[in-house]
């Protein structure tokens, strides 16, 4: 029989990887396929993507017609707005007359937008009041912004949320024109005219970048005999055909990082981590809850945007950091990285090599600190310490992980700064870990605090060719469990590869009823539908801000009707086992509370009188989807849910001096688990009435109840 094959692609700064996984059984297909990233081909990095498509194809045997998906990540949108690599816009402002066009005219009219010191983005305003919205006047201010040198425009209007029509009318003249546009309408449904201004400008100052590069990747795969639709990773998540890329590449930013997070949520058994993604240089850092990956409005020169994206934390601490010393020992670890030194790690050389070394103090480029690391031989030839050679030396790289390296080598390498230090070896070592640790404490502390998460439910998932260099030891330090996927350092293109079509829909209601949920529900499905997704495999996750009124609905679907299973159902005695290594409970600690068709709960043992539990949901497939450390939960009938989440909303309440803390919910419905959290039990119910309606009454259902242990 013929293969079903998923293709996924992974552009990174340094290398573009290309891999081919089973559709049916989601395992890697011989052989990643790993090319230089082609920054400097006339074709941008899509020549890049193109080879390492081709190639992987080639060496794995796989005919074009055996592909059902292909996807890849871009740094392209990043890279130009780092790189300055953006058009002038000219931004049409429009509005009603009175004191609504004289607010409108100065909240969208922006300042240029900068990127960084010596970068922005040039922006030229104009403002066409409704009335004289005409096609010739339309025309005209397009002209006077082109003049000025506007080469992409947008068209924005105050309350463009409620009433397209008039931004519509712009972009209709602006195609004729064969000028890019965007209509901000399009880009967000939030007020905030100004915000949602300039997020417009962003995204039409990368647009000519995006077309071209966008046009050549899909011309070429076209060439390449592959006929299904293009997909490009979000920086959310998702995947989006490239057809929708072409009119929104701002939502691409950061889609590296979030390939890698997509690939960790396929192996990971577990809903709640702190993800590292440690590559060469910098390693990026964020969070998994409930399941899925943290998000945050991106912020670019100074402003928040409405452009949600991972909320990554980016940190020059990474497995080629590179140190930085004196006589009493290591000041710090990177920025800077052997890779841009061009340097080659002790770790990775031989130790035959290695002939009579000694210590010279450099700064790698220009402006850099001049105390960095470098080892030269006797005969010229250079290398240097990384955190991957001190984690080497200290044994704590595995053989399996894609850093290890030869230990030998990384001791002759340390013991000449050692020798220089009047010290050891292991306390070189113990110095740089210390210093990578001190970088990245902060930012775990950081993100532990703002996303509420129970350290003691958490688990680190080290992901990228680094990971093994610095996750271990903060383990160690911090005693929080960790894991390395198999395939680590090829896990963004296996994120990408499988990766589900994802949209949003953002509004602000105030006091919202049913029916407004359930017509934002439809608009984010049916915007997963114009993304790829099939309408059968929609499924549409809705959050309300009761301080701002935002509503959020997210819709996640396939490019086909049905999914293959990642594994093989496990055992309840499977299950149990799971759970219990997850709670660091022995077996018989541990015991099954109650089960349906699709999952498993699990308990442990109780805190004195508290009778709630630390609690795991654990699918049949043998992966958990919620672990919290006090919760209670009880199966019940679908007509009669809300007694019993009436009764969990009160057993679980924490009682504080000044509020009382509500608990979580998690709902099993069938095979899916849906959360949900509100502080008013009418707003709650009216969310978990939608999804329960599709359950008949006599259906069971099971009711978690967790709330972070306060006691």
């Amino acid at each position: 029989m013929k293969r079903s094959v998923r293709m996924g692609i992974d552009v990174g700064g340094t290398h573009t990887k290309a891999v081919a996984i089973d559709n049916e059984t989601h395992k890697m297909i011989g052989e990643p396929s790993v090319v230089k990233t082609t920054h400097d081909d006339p074709r941008g990095v899509a020549a890049g993507v193109v080879q390492s498509f081709e190639t992987c194809l080639k060496q794995n045997n796989i005919t074009p017609d055996e592909v059902v998906f292909v996807a890849h990540s871009t740094t392209q949108a990043t890279n130009a707005l780092i790189e300055g690599d953006v058009a002038p816009v000219g931004v049409i402002g429009m509005a009603k007359g009175g004191v609504e066009g004289f607010l409108a005219k100065r909240q969208t009219r922006l300042d240029d937008i900068q990127l960084d010191e010596k970068k922005s983005i040039k922006i030229y305003n104009e403002f066409l009041p409704l009335k004289q919205c005409s096609e010739a006047n339309i025309k005209q201010v397009i002209e006077h912004l082109k003049a000025k040198g506007a080469k992409v425009l947008v068209a924005s209007m105050a309350f463009g949320v409620d009433e397209g029509g008039p931004e519509a009318a712009v972009a209709k003249v602006a195609k004729e024109e064969n000028i890019p546009i965007t209509a901000a309408s399009e880009i967000t449904k939030l007020y905030g005219l100004t915000r949602r201004t300039r997020t417009a400008a962003i995204n039409a100052s990368i647009l000519p970048k995006m077309l071209d590069t966008a046009n050549s990747t899909e011309a070429s795969v076209r060439e390449a005999g592959v006929k299904v639709p293009l997909m490009i990773m979000r920086g959310d998540g998702g995947v989006m055909e490239i057809s929708e890329m072409k009119k929104r590449p701002v939502l691409t930013m950061l889609s590296g990082p979030a390939a890698s997070v997509m690939g960790s949520l396929i192996y990971l058994r577990a809903s709640n981590g702190i993800y590292f993604e440690v590559g060469g240089t910098t390693s990026n850092i964020g969070v998994i809850k409930n399941g899925r990956p943290a998000i945050d409005y991106s912020i670019v020169g100074g402003h928040k945007t409405y452009i949600s994206s991972l909320d990554v934390r980016v940190v020059g601490d990474a497995g080629g950091s590179m140190i930085r010393a004196n006589k009493n020992g290591v000041i710090d670890v990177g920025p800077r990285s052997a890779h841009i030194a061009g340097l080659d790690y002790a770790a990775f050389t031989d130790p035959s090599t290695i002939k009579n070394p000694h210590i010279e103090f450099f700064s790698p480029k220009e402006g850099d600190p001049d105390d960095y690391v470098k080892l030269v031989n006797e005969d010229g030839s250079a290398f240097t310490i990384t955190n991957t050679c001190a984690a080497n030396a200290l044994g704590l790289v595995e053989p399996k992980y894609f850093s290890y390296g030869n230990q030998e080598s990384c001791r002759k390498g340390i013991q000449v700064l050692a020798d220089y230090c009047n010290t050891t070896v292991e306390d070189i070592a113990t110095q740089i870990m210390e210093k990578a640790f001190g970088k990245v404490e902060a930012i775990y502390n950081e993100l532990v605090e703002k996303y509420q998460l129970e350290k003691d439910q958490t688990t680190l998932v080290g992901v990228g060719g680094g990971a093994a260099a610095l996750v271990p030891y903060f383990s160690n330090k911090t005693g929080v469990k960790y894991s390395i996927p198999e395939d680590a350092e090829v896990i963004s293109s296996i994120g990408v590869a499988l990766s589900m079509v994802r949209d949003v829909v953002e509004r602000i209601v105030p006091n919202p009823t049913a029916e407004d949920i359930r017509s934002i529900k439809a608009e984010a499905s049916n915007k997963a539908v114009e993304s790829g997704a099939t309408p059968e495999s929609v499924d549409v996750h809705v959050e309300i801000d009761q301080q701002t009124n935002k509503i959020t609905a997210i819709a996640t679907g396939s490019t086909e009707v049905k999914t293959a299973d990642l594994s093989k159902n496990a055992t309840e005695e499977e299950a149990l086992e799971i759970a219990a290594t997850d709670m660091r409970l022995k077996p018989e600690q541990t015991k099954l509370e109650m089960s349906d068709a699709y999952f498993y709960v699990f308990g442990g043992p109780h805190k004195g009188d508290d009778p709630a539990e630390p609690v795991r949901i654990v699918d049949k497939k043998g992966f958990i989807k919620v672990q919290r450390g006090r919760a209670m939960a009880l199966k019940t009938k679908a007509k009669n849910y809300v007694t019993a989440m009436k009764q969990l909303w009160e057993d679980m309440a924490v009682y504080q001096p000044e509020n009382i803390a509500r608990p979580d919910f998690y709902l099993c419905l069938g095979a899916r688990v849906m959360d949900f959290s509100s502080t008013d039990f009418e707003q709650l119910q009216l969310l978990t009435d939608l999804e329960v309606d599709s359950l008949e009454p006599d259906d069971d259902m099971i009711i978690v109840a967790a709330n972070v242990d306060q006691l």
